[in-house]
């Protein structure tokens, strides 16, 4: 579903290539997440995938096809909600199947009041982003995450500024709307618990500039519950990657 061939990218500012030569790939229907210490350029790869930074060099596929040129390929759910405050959560909704084109409004309002249905928010479609909770605002993300319509999603640290009980929530929620829909999504997060509770797969930046992302099986089938957060080899995989964390600190 995704896949980095040889990928080079700089910023400006940088005298060094931050991704140097990447290459990784997820297949479909995959959930994996990166971690790594902050500033090392998880975010970044995000970005390229997305088209916001443009690489020097190498190739990024999705599907099989290159991004270049291409729209409505993956779906983008930042750290904040970044719902527009000005609009309902029905007309925030909307803006993806407005900015892709050819939808009438009522079919908009049709899969807008769906998704809701679907993500838990059925009857709050008039509601102000003011008049949400935190962890409502991030479902709301969500949903209009969805409405891309795109098979891979990238979900950026969606809930790292919730409280402890609402973002463990917030992650079963998740991983029960992923065993439903069967998205292919790529998770950045810094905590290592919520990775491997989450994931099939975790990716760990190895260094800076980022030339490899070292790969780990998660040891728990799915379905999960939080039980198998206490299975021996599922504390031996947490504390292997928080030893690999502190050390890449440390260097």
């Amino acid at each position: 579903m995704l896949e980095f061939r040889n990928v080079v990218f700089q910023y400006d500012s940088e005298d060094f290539n931050i991704i140097d030569g990447l290459s990784f790939h997820l297949e479909k229907g995959e959930f994996v997440s990166v971690i790594g210490p902050s500033g090392c350029g998880k975010s970044t790869i995000f970005r390229l995938t997305n088209q916001l930074l443009p690489r020097r060099s190498g190739e990024i596929l999705v599907d099989g096809k290159s991004i270049d040129g291409r729209r409505g390929y993956c779906g983008y759910m930042p750290q904040r909600d970044l719902l527009f405050p000005w609009r309902t959560v029905n007309e925030n909704l909307r803006l993806p199947m407005e900015i892709r084109g050819g939808i009438s409004r009522a079919e908009m309002d049709k899969r807008a009041a769906e998704t809701l249905e679907h993500v838990g928010l059925a009857g709050w479609g008039d509601k102000r982003p003011e008049e949400l909770s935190g962890g409502m605002r991030q479902r709301a993300a969500f949903a209009r995450t969805l409405l891309t319509g795109s098979e891979l999603l990238l979900l950026d640290e969606p809930f790292s500024a919730l409280d402890f009980l609402t973002r463990i929530t917030m992650q079963e929620w998740l991983l029960d709307q992923w065993e439903q829909d069967s998205k292919t999504v790529l998770f950045i997060t810094h905590d290592v618990e919520e990775a491997i509770f989450l994931s099939g797969r975790v990716l760990v930046v190895e260094d800076t500039p980022i030339r490899k992302l070292h790969s780990f099986e998660v040891p728990a089938p799915y379905p999960r519950t939080r039980a198998c957060l206490t299975d021996p080899k599922m504390l031996e995989l947490r504390e292997n990657l928080i030893s690999l964390l502190r050390k890449e600190v440390q260097a």
